[in-house]
């Protein structure tokens, strides 16, 4: 923890800092995971993202209620505020810190989510040409077993 207070509003920062960080190098890696299509190491990611932005959320719920009982708005505004009351330049400096980590993690996981939605269109797509019947003749299926079945068209009666 920092030098400030355990009551201080930023007393969390050193701490939301690392975490931050580490939640950065996450979503750089889950970013190579999604590239590589790599759905074993994209679970194991999930798992360990999910336990960190939990992490993350008790910094930042800490932070709120500190900033509360120091009369402030539990929010960026109010740290700010608290900021510009005078706890010195090494607050200032983290909380800078603290959202331009934010920024970028809100970034690269904007473009994750592309990424996903990539890889689910593909996914829908590939699905669909699975189910679609075959344009021209007879119509090509996969059964509950996974085994190819053909369905012969219906004919149509000849009217001349």
């Amino acid at each position: 923890m920092s030098t400030m207070s355990a009551t201080s509003p930023n007393a969390a920062l050193p701490d939301e800092l690392r975490l931050m960080g580490q939640m950065l190098a996450m979503l750089q890696q889950e970013q190579q995971v999604l590239v590589k299509a790599d759905t074993e190491a994209l679970s194991a990611l999930t798992v360990l993202k999910s336990a960190l932005v939990a992490q993350l959320g008790q910094c930042a719920a800490t932070r709120q209620r500190l900033l509360r009982e120091a009369g402030f708005a539990a929010a960026d505004d109010g740290m700010q505020a608290w900021i510009k009351a005078g706890p010195g330049a090494a607050s200032a400096e983290q909380w800078q810190q603290l959202l331009e980590l934010t920024r970028q993690a809100k970034e690269l996981n904007r473009v994750n989510g592309m990424l996903i939605n990539k890889q689910f269109t593909y996914n829908q797509t590939i699905l669909n040409a699975m189910r679609a019947p075959a344009s021209g003749g007879e119509a090509h299926f996969y059964g509950p077993s996974g085994q190819a079945t053909v369905t012969p068209q219906p004919r149509r009666p000849v009217i001349g």
